[in-house]
């Protein structure tokens, strides 16, 4: 990942509210098709930005697993979950996209939310998101779009277009729903695994 890294010293911006006007988490809850029940992995889960709302719409009876691979963030988000108002069905767990320590067979939905660009091995992440998710369960890649100028990070050499992430997973046999924008410079993409035992050929 090297520099690609998101930056705990820059968790603050995790936190702006100017982030929720342009990426309404909302939206991605909505576009996530989120039911009470479901069992959530959200990898590169930071400070809960997507962590905390997906945990109350799954309650009481659904989870989130919240992915970091950075203790810093997952020590700020363990700070959040001890006020009194914090979902109580949040596990913390520290892993990445290629290696998440779940269970096989555990999540709905597995979630990466402006993590794909930074990851090294994709084709790693999308075998080991097809080993956790459920029969009929769904992968989301949240990203940055490169068409649009944004907030400073990422830099416009490290996203990734939504055409090329999709022509990616169409190559690896994943069946993908329509494109969708969300907020002012996301790209949402949902995606299911083939039926095949093998995730990816390669």
């Amino acid at each position: 990942m090297g520099d690609r890294l998101f930056k705990p010293q820059d968790a603050h911006k995790l936190e702006s509210p100017e982030r929720q006007v342009w990426l309404p988490v909302a939206d991605v809850i909505r576009a996530l098709a989120i039911r009470p029940g479901m069992h959530i992995a959200d990898v590169g889960a930071g400070t809960g930005y997507f962590a905390i709302p997906m945990a109350q719409a799954v309650a009481p009876n659904g989870k989130v697993y919240a992915i970091d691979l950075q203790l810093e963030m997952l020590n700020m988000l363990r700070e959040k979950l001890e006020r009194p108002d914090a979902p109580p069905n949040i596990e913390l767990v520290r892993g990445h996209a290629s290696k998440t320590m779940l269970a096989s067979k555990c999540a709905d939905v597995v979630l990466i939310a402006n993590v794909w660009h930074e990851l090294d091995d994709h084709e790693a992440a999308l075998q080991e998101a097809a080993r956790i998710l459920v029969p009929g369960g769904t992968l989301a890649l949240l990203d940055w779009r490169p068409d649009k100028k944004s907030p400073p990070r990422p830099p416009s050499d490290h996203r990734l277009s939504a055409s090329d992430v999709v022509q990616f997973l169409t190559k690896h046999n994943w069946t993908t729903s329509p494109l969708v924008n969300i907020g002012h410079y996301s790209y949402f993409i949902s995606a299911r695994p083939p039926h095949s035992a093998e995730s990816i050929s390669a």
